[in-house]
C-alpha cells in the first residue's frame, strides 16, 4: 500500500487481468482488487453485458498506463505525463534532444578531422 506522503495518481495497472483497470482503481482507492472485481462481475450480470464492458474499455483507453519504473524526480514524471498525453509532443522532445546531441558530435568531428589538428601533440601529452 502507499504511504500518506506519496501523491496518488490513477494509472492502469500493468499487472491487471484485462487491461488493468480494476487493479489500477483498487490501488488508487486503497481498496481490495478482489472485491472491486467482484462488484464489477455483479454489475456485469445485473446490468447486462453491454454497458459495463463499454465503460470498462473506455476507462482502459483514457487511463494512463502505470510507469514501468518509479519516477526519480519531477522532471521524469513530467516527461512520462507528456508522453502518455501526447506522444507527438514527447517525440518532438526526443527529436530535439537527439538534434542537440547530433550537433555536438558534428562539432567534435569537425575539430578532430580538421587538417590543422595536431594529432602528434595530442597523443603524446
Amino acid at each position: 500500500m502507499r504511504s500518506n506522503t506519496e501523491e496518488r495518481t490513477l494509472y492502469r495497472s500493468r499487472n491487471g487481468m484485462i487491461c488493468g483497470v480494476c487493479r489500477g482503481i483498487g490501488e488508487y482507492l486503497d481498496f481490495s482488487v478482489f472485491w472491486l472485481r467482484a462488484v464489477f462481475v455483479v454489475v456485469l450480470f445485473m446490468g447486462g453485458l453491454f454497458p459495463p464492458v463499454v465503460v470498462y474499455f473506455i476507462a482502459a483507453i483514457f487511463m494512463k498506463p502505470e510507469p514501468v519504473i518509479p519516477f526519480s524526480d519531477v522532471e521524469d514524471q513530467e516527461f512520462y505525463n507528456s508522453y502518455v498525453s501526447s506522444r507527438s509532443m514527447a517525440l518532438n522532445r526526443v527529436k530535439k534532444t537527439y538534434g542537440n546531441l547530433d550537433r555536438r558530435i558534428r562539432r567534435i568531428e569537425d575539430i578532430v578531422t580538421a587538417k590543422d589538428y595536431d594529432w602528434e601533440t595530442r597523443l603524446h601529452e
